[in-house]
């Protein structure tokens, strides 16, 4: 390596705690917005995917084409949607979270319905036999007996959601996206670095709270593995 790229590497490191300092507003808002996004997306898809899972569950002609619709929306591509969503919602949060929500919903539909089906038949007879009904079934029965799967599929949202918040910088809303971005057009390594190791934290913190309070809901799991 010459003299002169020695010295452009060591002005412009790939990790730099003096930019951590000196811009800790900005990747403090920037990490707030990416946080926040991602926790309202995966809420409001759950809201509307669990519906939809239950109703494909108990309809079962209903499964495939519920499942199906969700995996062509899957299919879209980010940006594409993004580009297709602005003009009718705009430039901004909005966009962005509708988008999320989108890509939420396939996983979570799917992963319920698995859950769901995935349930012992000889529970649901036992339920039958008690005088248990279809909505009490459902309730009290199937749905905490699908809790392991649905959980998985929450962690997998919230993940697959948090890499999916930077593509927002298309349309000005990108959460550590738009510090990527900045990074990327002014070549300067460490913002770069910075945020995509910010986003890596967050899926990772995301993933680990998910997965205690997926124990704390289903204890019956954990004494099944220690027997």
């Amino acid at each position: 390596m010459t003299s002169a790229g020695a010295v452009h590497l060591a002005a412009n490191p790939w990790l730099s705690w003096d930019y951590v300092v000196r811009n800790r507003a900005d990747l403090a808002r920037a990490l707030e917005q990416h946080t926040t996004l991602t926790i309202q997306a995966v809420l409001i898809a759950f809201v509307i995917a669990l519906p939809l899972a239950a109703l494909a569950h108990t309809r079962p002609r209903l499964a495939a084409p519920l499942v199906g619709l969700a995996g062509v929306l899957y299919t879209v591509p980010s940006v594409a949607l993004f580009a297709v969503l602005a003009p009718f919602t705009g430039i901004g949060r909005t966009t962005v979270l509708i988008g999320l929500v989108t890509y939420a919903l396939l996983v979570l539909v799917r992963n319920i319905v698995v859950g769901l089906d995935g349930v012992a038949e000889e529970v649901r007879d036992a339920a039958r036999g008690l005088g248990y009904g279809p909505a009490r079934l459902l309730l009290r029965v199937e749905l905490p007996n699908a809790l392991p799967a649905i959980v998985a599929g929450v962690r997998l949202a919230t993940v697959t959601t948090v890499a999916l918040v930077t593509v927002g910088v298309v349309v000005g809303y990108g959460g550590l996206g738009q510090l990527m971005f900045r990074g990327f057009r002014s070549r300067y390594h460490a913002e770069i670095l910075t945020a995509t190791l910010l986003c890596l934290a967050l899926a990772l913190a995301c993933d680990l709270v998910l997965y205690a309070v997926g124990r704390l809901l289903t204890p019956w799991s954990r004494s099944a593995r220690t027997t």
